[in-house]
């Protein structure tokens, strides 16, 4: 069968793409996952890869070649499937005018679309996002949008990201909720002229399929342990649907005094209950409030929390990553005296502030590029061996883990990397990374010593080699030149993918990081 293949949208605000190079040739095999081109967008160059397998029977753009989002590049069918009456005999190009490819299955729609009318999909924002949700709406149906507002906040699988219009007109309908996920190229809305009916569009879409959000499971948790013994006629009620608005707050506080909210009067814009609404039903009831002992009720409670775009990409990363590459671990103990001293002299300096986080990232930058096969990467056919050190720093965010990257990290002052950490720390936290930020990593550090952890072992962030795992400073004893005395020691421990990087290899890196450590002063030199 089939299946056309056309410029994705890689980036929030790409147009337009260019071919740098096509890695599959007319003719070839290809496998779902296969790279089949390297495509320029306006902030880097991605790898694109297929969702369908067959043979690549026709190739629509030449490298070097600009097409504009969603025209078709490629075709993928049986070896020797005839696809002629696909191509347009004046511009040698497929037509896909007035068409829908939908649920990233390109199949070609035959659906009419009035005229006037942009049905926008839900786009492709990372070269790995194959679904997003709706975070949230800032146009809603019947707004007037202008070309270049915002329509809504879109979760990927690496960050949440604004979706801008290009096109102008009134926003007609909403085909996807807030809190939904959906698939690339699922109807995400239809914008045109004001009082266009789209009615009959919308059921076509939902005829053809071509609609398919991906219902969010309804959660239920059973009622939570008493804590307190209020009249029965102010219990929560389970077995009601009554809808209540009420914000996060008061909804907790109202959990907490296990207090049936259906009951509370809400004083705040449209009838929604706010904290002054339970601490006043609070205080009214206060009298029905009878002290009784308290009798533990043994009930099982949990909750079940929908997995997001983030924490589903972070479980295949690392689940491909610890089940295909051989790990191995190294671990080393530094003494960190001189660091000590070191970093409180640095820090002397009017407005210089560093860690010792970011002079292990210049240590480990430093010792790098006298590894370089530790700054390798591992891919089917090939080792690469990097000259250049894109370090990625592993961030805890609320959603899971980011990792923005540091890119020429040994060419960086210590007070440089300090701040540029500091900003990609704050904007992974609000979800305001950009793209091009996490990624092109040669190595990755994590460091889990400002939480008391004194070791621990990653996992390695295909298709790197190795990453760095990072625990706090200790202060014990030690021995040294026969004497037992009070030191300062930090351990680390580097996982490896013994494909590419031998054991000795590995602990000839950790020898130099050791020197560049535990004697910061040799990296200002």
């Amino acid at each position: 069968m089939v299946e056309i293949i056309t410029m994705p949208r890689l980036s929030d605000t790409m147009t337009e793409g260019v071919i740098s190079k096509w890695l599959k040739q007319v003719g070839d095999s290809v496998v779902e996952g296969d790279i089949l081109a390297e495509i320029e967008t306006d902030k880097a160059t991605m790898e694109f890869e297929s969702f369908y397998e067959g043979t690549l029977l026709y190739i629509g753009i030449n490298e070097g070649e600009t097409t504009k989002i969603d025209e078709v590049i490629a075709i993928i069918g049986d070896k020797g499937e005839d696809f002629s009456n696909l191509i347009n005999s004046k511009t040698n190009n497929i037509e896909n005018k007035d068409k829908d490819f939908s649920k990233g299955s390109n199949e070609k729609k035959d659906f009419i679309k009035p005229e006037g009318i942009e049905v926008i999909t839900m786009p492709r924002l990372s070269d790995t996002m194959t679904e997003g949700t709706v975070s949230k709406w800032l146009k809603k149906v019947g707004d007037q949008v202008n070309e270049g507002d915002i329509l809504a906040e879109i979760e990927t699988d690496k960050a949440t990201m604004e979706f801008e219009s290009f096109y102008q007109g009134t926003l007609l309908y909403v085909g996807i909720k807030e809190g939904i996920s959906a698939k690339v190229d699922s109807v995400l809305a239809i914008i045109g002229k004001d009082g266009t009916d789209v009615s009959s569009l919308v059921s076509s879409l939902k005829e053809k399929n071509i609609e398919t959000p991906i219902e969010k499971k309804e959660v239920k948790t059973d009622v939570q342990p008493r804590k307190t013994f209020v009249n029965e006629s102010i219990l929560q009620n389970p077995k009601s649907n009554v809808r209540v608005v009420a914000s996060p707050l008061a909804k907790k506080l109202a959990r907490e005094k296990n207090i049936n909210i259906q009951n509370v009067q809400g004083s705040g814009d449209g009838g929604r209950i706010i904290k002054r609404d339970i601490e006043n039903f609070l205080e009214r009831v206060g009298s029905s409030i009878s002290a009784k002992p308290f009798i533990p009720k043994g009930q099982e409670s949990f909750e079940e929390i929908p997995n997001n775009q983030i924490r589903k990409t972070i479980a295949r990363r690392l689940g491909e990553s610890k089940f295909n590459a051989p790990h191995y671990y190294l671990n080393v103990e530094f003494d960190m005296n001189n660091t000590i001293v070191f970093r409180d002299q640095y820090n002397s300096i009017p407005d210089t502030k560093i860690s010792f986080n970011d002079i292990v990232i210049k240590a480990t930058a430093l010792a790098l590029k006298k590894h370089p096969q530790v700054n390798s990467q591992w891919f089917d056919d090939k080792i690469r061996i990097n000259h250049h050190v894109h370090i990625g720093v592993a961030v805890g965010v609320e959603d899971g883990l980011l990792v923005p990257v540091l890119k020429f990290a040994n060419e960086q002052s210590i007070t440089q990397i300090g701040a540029q950490v500091k900003d990609y720390a704050v904007r992974a936290r609000n979800k305001k990374l950009l793209l091009d930020e996490m990624e092109g990593s040669t190595f990755t550090i994590s460091n889990l010593g400002m939480f008391g952890i004194t070791d621990f072992t990653s996992i390695i962030n295909q298709p790197n080699s190795a990453i760095l795992s990072v625990g706090t400073i200790v202060q014990k004893p030690v021995v040294k030149n026969g004497n037992i005395v009070i030191g300062n020691t930090m351990k680390l421990t580097l996982a490896c993918d013994h494909r590419t990087v031998d054991g000795v290899t590995g602990a000839l890196f950790l020898q130099t990081l050791k020197e560049y450590i535990e004697n910061p002063v040799i990296m200002l030199i």
